[in-house]
């Protein structure tokens, strides 16, 4: 029998009606609804298909493939001048150095390159003018590093402070000596220390003081001084540019808190452009043993202190071109590339542990 208003098969707990078991936690464990519990009954169907769930952290492959491939792009000029300007000659000055140009016969004919292995080498550090040159050098670090890495500090700090006035002209002021030429600057000092026609020496003696830039005690002094002149206000443009990267509200901060300017300067601001002290620190000391034009025009200048093996660029200058021996010239220049390798090797690690311990 039917039951009225029904099909057949629905009748309330009747066999035709379909059961759903909710999952524990809803409505009850093991809790039985029906098609009759009304229009909130659950659905037997099987939910439709959502977008697919991206993993966090992976990167699908076509977007990483278009990132190297644009990278590649970007880093190949770069690599193609680094190879053809860099590791192509200093590959080369160390092929060149293993060879010996060497005359055949008496001497009338043509001079042929003998393969002489670490000889150039051996000869190069056993000659005492390229030891001494490194002495110089090392006087040379002992007094330049110090003044050019503390001056420039020094006034980029006054640059940066609170009673600066007229900033634009002195940063001007003091960066236009970096636009002169070396060997224009070294010409300009050399005029400025010969006596009899130099204003400054004709004061300093009227004044009472006298003092020879060409003596023997007066060459280093005089070569800082012109590389002092050149380099100050490039290295103080780098650091101010730093300070200027501060965020003023750190400083403001420190004002607050009853810092004055030294404690600002020296508690705040040196350890926030520790990243570039230690870039300029780093490019002096390279700069420093490339030491070459400055006493070159010195020597030309008359001075007798500084001879054309002063320094081990200009022992290498001399060898290539006053004697014709290449291999020995290639030989000093690679011992002198290798002395700045590890020189900055040293001086970044010191600049890196530093920086952790802070």
């Amino acid at each position: 029998m039917r039951t009225k208003g029904r099909p057949a098969g629905q009748a309330g707990g009747g066999r035709g009606t379909p059961r759903v078991r909710l999952p524990d936690g809803a409505g009850g464990h093991g809790a039985a609804m029906t098609e009759d519990d009304g229009p909130a009954a659950v659905s037997t169907a099987a939910p439709e298909p959502g977008p697919a769930r991206r993993t966090p952290g992976r990167t699908p492959r076509r977007t990483r493939s278009r990132t190297g491939t644009a990278a590649g792009v970007l880093l190949t000029p770069f690599f193609v001048l680094f190879t053809a300007v860099t590791v192509v000659p200093i590959g080369y000055a160390v092929w060149l150095s293993l060879f010996t140009e060497k005359q055949s016969g008496l001497g009338f004919g043509g001079a042929t390159s003998v393969f002489s292995g670490l000889d150039n080498y051996t000869a190069a550090l056993g000659d005492r003018a390229f030891r001494e040159g490194f002495w110089v050098l090392a006087g040379y670090c002992v007094v330049y590093i110090p003044l050019m890495v503390g001056g420039a500090l020094a006034l980029a700090l006054l640059l940066d402070s609170a009673l600066a006035r007229a900033r634009r002209f002195f940063q001007l002021a003091l960066f236009l000596p970096h636009a002169v030429p070396g060997i224009i600057a070294a010409l300009i000092w050399v005029y400025l220390y010969t006596p009899g026609l130099s204003p400054v020496v004709r004061a300093m003696n009227s004044g009472g003081v006298g003092f020879d830039f060409f003596s023997s005690s007066g060459t280093l002094p005089s070569v800082v001084n012109i590389a002092l002149w050149e380099w100050l206000g490039y290295n103080m443009v780098i650091f101010y540019a730093a300070l200027q990267a501060i965020d003023r509200s750190v400083l403001e901060a420190a004002t607050m808190d009853g810092a004055g300017e030294w404690r600002t300067a020296f508690g705040i601001k040196l350890p926030l452009i520790r990243a570039s002290l230690a870039m300029v620190s780093l490019f002096t000391v390279i700069g420093s043993l490339q030491l070459f034009t400055e006493p070159l025009i010195l020597n030309q200048g008359g001075s007798s202190t500084v001879t054309s093996t002063w320094t081990p660029n200009m022992y290498a200058y001399t060898a290539a071109f006053s004697r014709n021996d290449y291999g020995l010239a290639a030989a000093s220049a690679v011992l002198l590339a290798l002395a700045a390798a590890l020189l900055s090797f040293v001086v970044t690690r010191l600049t890196n542990r530093k920086g952790a311990k802070a």
